[in-house]
């Protein structure tokens, strides 16, 4: 389907789909890789319409897609901006014409030949074969206007809707999804080939997405450099809280081979709204997508909007937080072995094998924690912020609380009160979205106090009345907290810890595990920021008396 389709879903179907997903595989599957904060495209490309199907140029300077803004020739066309190099800012879009654009339909794009000559898009623009059909526009050069469009004919087209066409990198294999019957669901990927560009296409076969997501609808998005790796869109309903699309993967270890498992992109990228990536730019370092409706991400123009993110790659082999000496071993470890999970270069992708670029790749992350989102680390001196060294949460003190320039685990340290004091953020993260970790080192406290809570949510760290380390994370109504016997109140420097791993709940003190379980669920979505020292609700007795130091939260879990 295209990425702008309107589908209604049996709600139940959707979730019997998911719970048999999960019980084949027994957990999600991940790519290794992730994904950076979203970012806008601002009001120089989006507009107050819809704007959506991002499509990149092969050399990263043109950006295609398709908008109901006005100034065009019909509902929706295809519109370009374009820039100078990768560095600059996107120009004002301006309409691709006539010769593309219709007025008695919508015109989308979907893909641009390795060449940047052919642009495949789809349309519902009378005198087709079915609904939607596709079409391909030509042009001499990359300085020259497109042709006319050109319908890709009844082979290729069915009497039914058509629609999303990803031409692969060597433009010899031609994906798009089909309401036509013969396929595993509804809306399915299918393929047409050739044998060489000159060639006519076959007649389309359905692809095997891996048969749980092909009875439900998808559509492929993007195939990357190589044609090993095929993004696509897929849903309802594929991770815990979505009733829309999200965001999956497949690979296959050569252009002959099938394609294996799906591998959900996870939820720093899919939220319970609808994704669609539709561009990767050449280096392979950014992702285009489109995203709605409005507050689906913080800074939305208008209806969809256009976005982009960083393409991280998991370089933090073992999950410790850092990128360091042991995750080097894993690698040479790995040496020469096609292993996907140190295969990280030529960044984020791989080349199917363990090597020289893949080092290349690891040591341009030595000493990061990777998805750090923000570290309070207490060093200053002076004034009332509390600086983020890893991100933009910048945390204001309230109350009162004093610096200690000394004393700290390293450096300074932050001592609080236990009346009023404590450190408010913004919003940092929803802990209902996906895995996640908190650390905070603390010393002092009696029981009942907290060392980190959420407001509008829960306490994520506190002391139970015993004063043990407890957490307050749970599923509104049916959850519990989970406790610990590990006392941290005894006046001594204690790293304390909170990992959500999935449906896993652990514990840590001075990097033991103390208390860990397993919940059903991940509660109400919760988007109020931080209280360092304090509960959420600025209630009496729950404020932290003694010091609090290095407080880090992370997208991801992570192992003291």
């Amino acid at each position: 389907m295209s990425c702008s389709k309107k589908t209604t879903w049996n709600p139940g179907t959707a979730l019997l789909v998911g719970i048999l997903l999960l019980a084949a595989r027994g957990s999600m599957a991940r790519a290794d890789f992730t994904f950076g904060k979203a970012a806008n495209l601002g009001p120089t490309v989006n507009s107050s319409a819809n704007d959506r199907c991002a499509v990149l140029s092969p050399d990263g300077l043109e950006l295609y897609f398709g908008s109901e803004r006005s100034g065009g020739y019909g509902g929706e066309d295809i519109w370009v901006s374009k820039r100078a190099s990768a560095q600059d800012a996107w120009s004002p879009p301006v309409n691709v014409g006539a010769q593309v654009n219709t007025s008695a339909g919508y015109e989308k794009p979907a893909s641009i030949s390795a060449d940047g000559l052919t642009l495949y898009f789809d349309s519902n623009a009378p005198g087709g074969y079915g609904n939607e059909d596709l079409y391909v526009t030509t042009r001499a050069t990359k300085d020259s206007p497109w042709g006319p469009s050109v319908n890709l004919g009844p082979i290729v087209n069915s009497p039914e809707g058509d629609a999303s066409p990803v031409i692969s990198p060597d433009d010899l294999e031609l994906y798009f999804t089909s309401y036509r019957l013969g396929g595993y669901g509804g809306w399915d990927t299918w393929v047409s080939t050739r044998a060489s560009t000159s060639a006519p296409w076959s007649t389309p076969v359905s692809v095997n997405l891996g048969r749980t997501l092909n009875t439900a609808t998808e559509s492929a998005s993007c195939a990357l450099p190589g044609g090993l790796t095929l993004l696509f869109q897929a849903g309802p309903g594929r991770i815990e809280r979505s009733s829309s699309y999200d965001m999956w993967m497949v690979t296959r270890p050569s252009i002959s081979s099938p394609w294996g498992p799906p591998m959900n992109l996870g939820p720093s990228i899919n939220t319970v709204y609808s994704e669609h990536i539709t561009g990767i730019s050449p280096d392979g370092q950014w992702c285009y997508f489109d995203d709605a409706p409005p507050g689906t991400w913080a800074g939305g123009v208008g209806g969809y909007d256009l976005w982009q993110a960083s393409i991280i790659p998991i370089v933090d082999f073992n999950a410790d937080g850092i990128v360091d000496i042991d995750d080097l071993v894993t690698l040479i470890e790995h040496w020469g072995q096609a292993d996907s999970q140190c295969d990280i270069g030529p960044m984020p992708w791989g080349d199917g094998k363990v090597d020289a670029a893949d080092l290349e790749a690891f040591m341009s992350h030595w000493g990061e924690e990777p998805r750090l989102l923000a570290a309070w680390k207490f060093d200053e001196t002076e004034g009332h912020t509390a600086h983020d060294s890893a991100g933009d949460y910048e945390g204001t003190l309230r109350g009162g609380p004093l610096w200690q320039p000394a004393g700290g685990v390293t450096g300074g340290t932050l001592r609080l009160d236990g009346a009023d004091d404590y450190v408010e953020t913004p919003f940092v993260l929803d802990p209902t979205a996906g895995s996640f970790s908190v650390f905070a080192w603390v010393k002092g406290g009696v029981a009942g106090q907290v060392v980190l809570s959420q407001v509008g949510g829960a306490d994520w760290l506190a002391t139970a009345s015993t004063g043990a380390l407890m957490t307050d994370l749970k599923v509104p109504r049916i959850g519990k907290p989970l406790s610990s016997q590990a006392v941290i109140t005894d006046d001594q420097w204690h790293e304390v810890g909170f990992v959500q791993d999935g449906a896993r709940r652990v514990l840590y003190v001075d990097g033991v595990e103390v208390a860990k379980d397993m919940q059903t669920g991940t509660g109400t979505p919760a988007t109020g920021g931080l209280h360092i020292g304090a509960d959420s609700k600025l209630a009496g007795g729950s404020f932290w008396s003694g010091l609090i130091d290095d407080v880090r939260v992370y997208n991801r879990a992570v192992k003291p």
